[in-house]
């Protein structure tokens, strides 16, 4: 997921507010809104940075993770005898020699979550940890993994997910709960075209270049981790309620990170096991996973089987929209797969119904991945939409702009500012949309079927609570401290530059202090949060630092936590928005599809910096690409386990996937935003799979409602000579 293409032109500094936008300012020179390299960009190219497995140790051993090969049942006996006997082996971890941990431990979506490892004899699901190795070198631990001798008392499992599958039950209400305004099926009932069609998209990984590793050790009564994580300060907290601590007993750093989409949220198994181990034999100890080890171990993103019900009239006005969709879920624990978000935020319509069900199933716990539930919910209502213009022979953006609306459709709230209309009417405009053809295989380069498709999206814009601090130092530089987490982003630099222009001096004089939990309460590198949290506590801190007045020749220190001013702001319907334009190319002999053409236009308010914005919005089209057309996480239906659990099977997009792709801004602010901005980490993921696929249907005249768009699933017979 992290290769990509892009073009080579330099990114220009974007205007990032626009003139008739009362009460804003443009931003000061050098700072927010100017196109700046990473901070650490030099270090990392010429590999001066080191990441969480690469951290120099003295005395340090290594752990070797050993997993079930059953995916249901439960261990009837370990034999460490063997194990035990080979060099450098210091012992053996498992459900009956490790720490007990605290049972009412989880994460945010459950009091598991699979944090409960090697507690007793069960195995839940296949790959699920059952004991540590741990040795003097990963070699040794390593092979005396292997030869450690498990049996088992297997069960029956199931892995099997459908919408129909007859263990479905209601998800638990979050993020508002189920919408159900007007009376959707009278209005299905009154439609001029009703669509009525299920889409599927499989389990899908996050795929981090970083395999996930951690370092454990005690130093003077204190837990020290260095891992590799989306939120040191969370995860901390989380780590000392699970081994029954002082939360001031734990302290996590994660200085750089490998990139993580979600993967990287959590407690892992790794850093789990790395605590045991470090308090057990009382040295550090290194866990590392392999990557077949990744996929059994880390949360994927759930596979999801969706209904969409969609009423229109003939001039193309939504009447309803009915979305059912399900996912699937670990039976130990609880997780929500948001697949209606923009269900219940992108088009006007009398009547709007969501039920969302979730499938208990013998799995790993699934978790968010980036875009969670917005990403496979707008395949769903975005390839949806494209069936309602393709019966009403209308235009598919003359559909979308017909069914605007004026507050939220569901809620009833007002937007905070609503940008969506703007790229999509720049993202024609731009992509030569107004010359398309709108018929289906009318448009052909020799063998080849050409098609264009588009998708509109919007994901949840805000911030969490977060906490700052800012020291004015005598020699007139700022150490700005804060627990945010540089997944690969360049959010140092983006923070860099929100300080700079807080306080109104040149980003030089900025010293930026983050990935540490020591540094206070802050929200992680998710839910496109990250930034706009991050940001709102160090500019709370700025404006207090600036409205003291002290000796300049001592240092100054001032601290802001936002919990106050975001529990006063005013309810409203907040998001960032896009539009994603797809050319693609089918092969009907071969099944082939390629993708010419991506480019998406973004509401994402003020930009802090569009050199980084761009990566990651570029980043996130490719991962929408990469959904459509590769990846698919497979079980084997007999053994419930993964059979394309590495890098070998399970396919993601590369360089030659992507030959043009463009992402750009449409001006934008958010008003209630001390800084003006948003989030750009997860909706270029939203839409892109959606827009590929309806320029699949019009270059064949075939829809693709499951994915990935494999070549058997487009393949056509050759007619008979």
């Amino acid at each position: 997921m992290n290769a990509f293409s892009t073009r080579t032109s330099p990114a220009p500094a974007v205007r990032p507010v626009s003139d008739d936008l009362p009460g804003t300012t443009a931003p000061a020179p050098g700072a927010v809104g100017m196109a700046r390299p990473r901070i650490e960009g030099t270090a990392k190219v010429t590999g001066r940075v080191r990441y969480a497995a690469d951290q120099p140790m003295s005395d340090l051993a290594h752990g070797w993770v050993v997993t079930s090969t059953v995916s249901r049942g439960r261990i009837r006996d370990i034999d460490t005898s063997a194990t035990l006997a080979m060099p450098g082996v210091l012992g053996v971890i498992d459900h009956r020699t490790a720490p007990r941990l605290n049972p009412q431990a989880g994460v945010l979506f459950g009091p598991d979550g699979g944090l409960q490892l090697l507690q007793d004899e069960t195995i839940p699901h296949a790959g699920r940890p059952i004991a540590l190795v741990v040795a003097e070198t990963p070699e040794q631990a390593r092979a005396a993994a292997l030869a450690l001798s498990v049996s088992y008392d297997e069960e029956p499992h199931d892995t099997d997910f459908s919408l129909d599958h007859p263990g479905s039950q209601p998800a638990l209400p979050a993020f508002g709960g189920d919408a159900n305004v007007g009376d959707v099926d009278a209005e299905l009932a009154a439609s001029a075209v009703v669509v009525d069609e299920r889409y599927r998209t499989p389990e899908e990984h996050g795929s981090a270049m970083e395999p996930h590793s951690a370092t454990a050790w005690w130093e003077d009564g204190r837990l020290q981790v260095i891992d590799c994580n989306q939120g040191p300060f969370l995860i901390a907290r989380t780590l000392a309620t699970l081994f029954f601590l002082d939360p001031k007993q734990v302290r996590i750093r994660a200085e750089h990170v490998g990139g993580g989409f979600g993967s990287k949220t959590n407690c892992g198994p790794h850093l789990i096991l790395a605590v045991m181990a470090a308090t057990l034999f009382e040295r550090p100890v290194r866990v590392t996973l392999t990557r077949s080890q990744v996929f059994q171990t880390i949360s994927m993103r759930p596979a999801t089987d969706q209904r969409i019900r969609i009423g229109a009239d003939a001039d193309g006005r939504l009447r309803a929209i009915d979305h059912a969709p399900a996912f699937e879920l670990s039976r130990i624990a609880v997780f929500l797969e948001h697949c209606t978000e923009l269900t219940k935020t992108l088009y006007s319509a009398p009547a709007i119904r969501t039920r969302l069900t979730a499938v208990p199933l013998d799995i790993l716990p699934p978790f968010s991945v980036r875009g969670p539930g917005a990403v496979p919910g707008s395949f769903a209502l975005e390839s949806a939409m494209d069936e309602v213009a393709e019966q009403l022979d209308m235009d598919p953006l003359d559909l979308r702009l017909r069914n605007e609306p004026a507050v939220g459709p569901v809620s009833g709230l007002p937007f905070s500012r609503r940008n969506l209309v703007a790229c999509l009417r720049e993202g024609a405009r731009r992509f030569g949309w107004a010359a398309r053809d709108h018929r289906p295989r009318a448009r052909r380069e020799g063998h080849l079927l050409v098609g264009s498709g588009l998708a509109a999206t919007s994901f949840m814009a805000g911030a969490f609570p977060s906490s700052a601090s800012i020291t004015a130092e005598t020699d007139g530089t700022y150490t700005v401290a804060i627990s945010a987490s540089d997944i690969g982003t360049g959010a140092r630099t983006a923070l860099t530059a929100v300080a700079a222009e807080a306080l109104r001096v040149d980003p030089g004089r900025i010293r930026m202090l983050i990935a540490d939990s020591d540094l206070g309460p802050a929200w992680s590198a998710g839910s496109s949060r990250g930034t706009t949290s991050w940001s709102w506590a160090i500019t709370e801190a700025a404006h207090k630092l600036l409205a003291q007045s002290d000796d300049p020749t001592r240092p100054l220190t001032v601290s802001a936590e936002t919990s106050k001013s975001l529990g006063q702001l005013p309810p409203k319907e907040r998001h960032s928005y896009s539009a994603v334009f797809a050319e693609a190319t089918v092969d009907p002999a071969t099944g082939e599809v390629r993708v010419r053409r991506l480019l998406g236009m973004f509401a994402v308010g003020r930009v802090v910096n569009p050199l980084l914005a761009r990566s990651q919005l570029v980043g996130g089209m490719v991962t929408g690409l990469s959904m459509a057309l590769h990846e698919e996480g497979v079980r084997d239906r007999v053994t419930g386990r993964h059979i394309n659990g590495d890098f070998a099977g399970y396919h993601i997009a590369a360089h030659a996937d992507v030959p043009d792709i463009e992402a750009d801004f449409v001006p934008d602010y958010e008003p209630d935003d001390p800084s003006g901005i948003k989030g750009v980490g997860e909706i270029g993921a939203v839409g892109t799979a959606a827009a590929i696929a309806n320029a699949v249907w019009h270059a064949t005249g075939r829809r693709q409602r499951t994915l990935p768009i494999r070549p058997d699933r487009v393949l056509e017979e050759r007619p008979e000579r």
